[in-house]
């Protein structure tokens, strides 16, 4: 079993790559499950739209997490309790639209549960993400409800996504970080078995400021005259994680990044 997870697809140029490029990457690197954060899918580069969810699912997306962003397209609040395919952060205040964990099943009645969580530090206000996971843990295990768990961590900390990683070792699949754009070297095999990956990256053009216009945001930092962040318009890279998963445990076998297109083309 391989599982391929982008990072925040950012805008049109996200977009774009995703739909010209992920069937036929899904061919080649023989992926089985798909699950993209599309918290930053937007033309404006916050929120997604329906018409972006149905269009990632026909391109091959099984699943579409989300993070702060999720609320920013109104029209996405009526439509998360339409497709248990779009999941928000688990931790959100209740009453919440949508559902922040879901079991799926494949085509050969393998069990994903995917667990969508969101950081508390430097991240809008939520439940105490560790209380909610510690009671996840408690109510759904390994190889019991699922046969595998990917963990989508929407955090701005380096050290709250360490933290929460290890405190699913040996209990999920993965635990794959998402929110800061920026991939990081250091995807690996935890202790007790379960991938990890601090930030999965982005979906989205690197010569940017996080996705963002270039100019426009040095502008921001120095004071000068701008206009609110819009996403850039280059060519995109797409940035994640692929993991060989093992069926008789539920754990990671492997786990590798995943880089494609974009800056990539140009070392």
């Amino acid at each position: 079993m391989r599982i391929l997870f982008l990072g925040d697809v950012v805008g049109n140029s996200g977009c774009s790559k995703i739909m010209n490029n992920l069937l036929d990457q899904i061919k080649l690197k023989n992926i089985n499950f798909v699950i993209i954060n599309g918290e930053n899918a937007d033309k404006t580069g916050v929120g997604l739209t329906k018409e972006i969810c149905h269009d990632f699912f026909k391109c091959g997306v099984n699943v579409i997490t989300t993070g702060n962003h999720v609320w920013d397209q109104k029209e996405i609040m009526s439509f998360i309790d339409k497709d248990n395919r779009l999941l928000r952060p688990k931790n959100l205040f209740e009453p919440a639209p949508g559902k922040g964990f879901e079991i799926y099943h494949t085509e050969n009645d393998i069990k994903i549960g995917v667990l969508n969580l969101m950081g508390n530090i430097f991240m809008k206000k939520c439940e105490d993400v560790f209380e909610v996971s510690k009671k996840f843990i408690n109510d759904y295990k390994l190889k019991k409800d699922y046969d595998f768990l990917v963990v989508d961590f929407h955090g701005e900390l380096t050290s709250e996504k360490n933290a929460i990683g290890h405190y699913f070792d040996g209990k999920a699949t993965l635990v794959i970080g998402t929110h800061t754009h920026v991939p990081t070297n250091d995807a690996r095999i935890l202790k007790n078995g379960t991938a990890y990956q601090t930030d999965a990256g982005m979906c989205g053009d690197y010569d940017s400021v996080i996705g963002m216009n270039k100019d426009n945001s040095l502008n921001r930092f120095m004071k000068k005259d701008s206009i609110k962040h819009f996403p850039a318009k280059g060519e995109a890279t797409l940035s994640g994680v692929i993991v060989d998963c093992n069926i008789e445990t539920g754990l990671a076998n492997k786990i590798e990044s995943y880089i494609f297109g974009g800056w990539k083309n140009t070392n």
